[in-house]
Parts: C-alpha cells; structure tokens; sequence
C-alpha cells in the first residue's frame, strides 16, 4: 500500500493551486517538524525565511559529509523523506520560518515549532511531538496530573508572536505531543488569531483533562479540529479529546504504528477504517482505569519516583540508554535499591493497580471478535466447533 514517499512522487510538481491542501499534506508537514533545523531555519525572533527545498538540502549535505549523525535524526526514515523534499516542487518551494527548539531539563520542558508557509497563501504551524528526551517523555506524562504543561504555555506565546509576523489564515498541527500543542493553542490564542484559524490537525495526539474540554476556548475552536488516530493507537487513546477520531490505516504494528511513515494515503487523502483495533481499546480502557484509581498527588509522586529511576542511568535521552542498556540498567537498579522504602511501596503499589486493571480488562480483547463471530453465523458461515 502507498505510503507518505509514494504521495512526495506522486504530487512532486502539483501546487497547492492545482491540487489544494489535503490531511496527507498535514501529515508530511508534521513530519517536516521532526526534522533538525537548528542553525538552518531562521528563528521566531529573527526575520527572514528558508524554503523547504534549500533547508532539505543542507540538512542532506551536511548527514552525506558527516557533520550529523543518524542519531541527530529522531525516525529512521527521516534521510530518505530530506532528499524526497528535495525533488519535490509541491513541497520544496515552501518556506520555513520562526524555527524553534527549546528543551529545559529543569522546567521539564521539550518544546519545537515551526511556521511553514504555503502557495496557496496560508501558512501551517506545525508543533513537534515528544522526542526520545527523557524530559519530553516527562513532561507528557505529567499531563496526567497538571492542568497545564510548560510546552503548552510556550505553544501559546509561539502563536501570539508569529501570528503578528504572518498575516494571512492559518492551519495548526502536530504529530503526537505536537498535535496537542496546536489544540491548546488554539484554544487560548487572542480571539483575533482564532478566527484566522481555518482547520487544526492531530495526529494520533493525547487529549486533555475534563476542565480543558469544558472551556469556552476549546469550545470555540473545537469544530475545526481534525483528529486522526491509527487503528492500534494507544498515544491518541491517551485521556480524553472532546472531538471525534478518524482511524487511519496502518502497514506496522502495535506500537510502531504511531509513526507518521506508516500511515497509508490514496492519490489525495488517508485510508480510513472503521474503527480501532481491541488492543487498542484495551490498552485505552486499562490505562483510563489505573489513571482514574489513582489521585493527582498519586499520579507525580509515581512518575517523580519512575523518572528519578531512569535519570540515575546519567542518559539523556531513551536512544543513550538503548545504546549503553546494560551500564544503564545497572545504574537503574542501584538506584532502585537507593530509593526509600515508602518510595519502593508507592512504586509497587501503582504497578499492581496497573496489572489489575489489565487483568480485569482482558474481556475487551474478545468483545470485538465475538460480535464478527455472530455476525457471520448469522450470515450462514460455518464455523469450527
């Protein structure tokens, strides 16, 4: 089935004119997020702009002649897409402007943006998911017990200041973290930005607690949210969204099917199915139950605990510990050993409401399959007994 290169060829000389904005061009803009623009796209306090075809090709000279690494890289796939932008008109005559890449270890914050501006005479703000920081994976999880995180307030400030610099409507998006960004952003913006906002784009994103939902913000904004999800998505079943979900077709599995490169797309759009898979609707059902059984102070003392745990590997980031994992382990574990004993309890303790909750959930697994199951006896289909 097609994937996000087959569309780079397949629309490589089609403007935005002759073949108008469309959720892949969404997705291939939250991906271009992703990518390390530091130092080649003009920041949000400097003017100017870079097109996406001049940016590709640095970012591509300086990986072939070695100045970057692949671990400069955060998908795989990443130097491929690059040099895929640089053949393609569609999307190598977009400009890139107001670049950003803040992470702050002791705000627990990881925050990236970029404004794209389009042929078409509007521009798309893409705000980049949770990297492999140790901080990035902190500060999502601590939306599980703060009404707001700081890379939220920073999407916020990014919106007011650019939207003063470019004039004309505006798209907003993101992948995972990035796509919640653009929703809170939106909804806080001075009213003024709001009704510049033609469409906001998340792809498979966690939501937002009940006050956020309830606000009069997201109210105002919340029809022009377009929300996507993979059929096995467990980031974009993380809390609640307040909108409604189209469920995309996955080529992976699992987990890997929260990468934007294994979305699959027709000529023009995505592939649609009709719902999610149940482990999808398990792992949601399961992690809504160990989340709502535990409290907010719960909830931070645990992911403080859990989190403390990892950083005594001295890694910064998941990529440090998958690559030293025994030293990293090591050092884990002794300081597992450190930790006190009411620390070693509440850790015990919210792990074994997490497998309860797992054990008590296991039905969802079949719901699904038994429902076909009738379905197709109804129809006559024999079955095996």
């Amino acid at each position: 089935m097609a994937d996000l290169f087959d569309y780079l060829t397949w629309r490589s000389d089609l403007d935005f004119h002759q073949a108008p904005f469309n959720p892949v061009d969404n997705v291939i803009f939250s991906q271009i997020s992703y990518l390390p623009m530091d130092g080649i796209v003009p920041g949000q306090d400097d003017n100017g702009e870079i097109s996406v075809r001049l940016a590709a090709e640095i970012l591509n000279r300086n990986f072939q002649d070695k100045k970057i690494s692949k671990s400069s890289f955060i998908f795989k796939e990443d130097p491929a897409f690059i040099e895929a932008l640089c053949s393609s008109n569609r999307f190598g005559n977009c400009r890139l402007s107001g670049y950003v890449n803040h992470i702050d270890t002791h705000r627990e914050v990881q925050f990236s943006a970029v404004c794209i501006s389009i042929d078409d005479d509007s521009c798309y703000v893409a705000f980049r998911g949770t990297d492999f920081t140790l901080v990035g994976w902190k500060e999502d999880f601590n939306m599980s017990f703060k009404d707001v995180i700081p890379s939220q307030l920073e999407a916020v400030d990014y919106m007011e200041k650019m939207s003063s610099r470019i004039k004309c409507p505006l798209r907003l998006g993101g992948h995972s973290k990035g796509g919640n960004l653009a929703v809170y952003a939106a909804a806080n913006c001075q009213k003024k930005i709001q009704d510049r906002i033609t469409e906001i784009y998340t792809n498979d994103s966690p939501g937002f607690n009940e006050k956020f939902i309830n606000s009069e913000g997201f109210m105002s904004v919340r029809d022009r949210i377009r929300s996507f999800i993979p059929q096995s998505s467990v980031v974009g079943m993380l809390l609640d969204h307040g909108y409604d979900d189209l469920v995309i077709k996955s080529s992976q599995f699992g987990l890997l099917q929260h990468v934007l490169y294994s979305w699959e797309i027709t000529h023009n759009n995505l592939v649609y199915v009709d719902n999610v898979d149940t482990s999808s609707r398990y792992v949601d059902k399961t992690l809504k139950e160990w989340i709502g059984n535990l409290d907010y102070k719960h909830r931070e003392q645990f992911l403080n605990a859990f989190f403390s745990i990892l950083n005594a590997s001295g890694a910064k980031s998941f990529t440090e510990i998958e690559k030293s994992w025994f030293k990293a382990m090591g050092l884990m574990l002794k300081s597992l050993g450190n930790t006190d004993e009411s620390t070693k309890f509440l850790i015990k303790k919210a792990l074994g409401e997490l497998f309860n909750s797992a054990m008590r959930n296991l039905n969802t697994l079949f719901k699904l399959d038994n429902k076909k199951k009738k379905q197709k006896m109804l129809k006559g289909d024999v079955w095996e007994r």
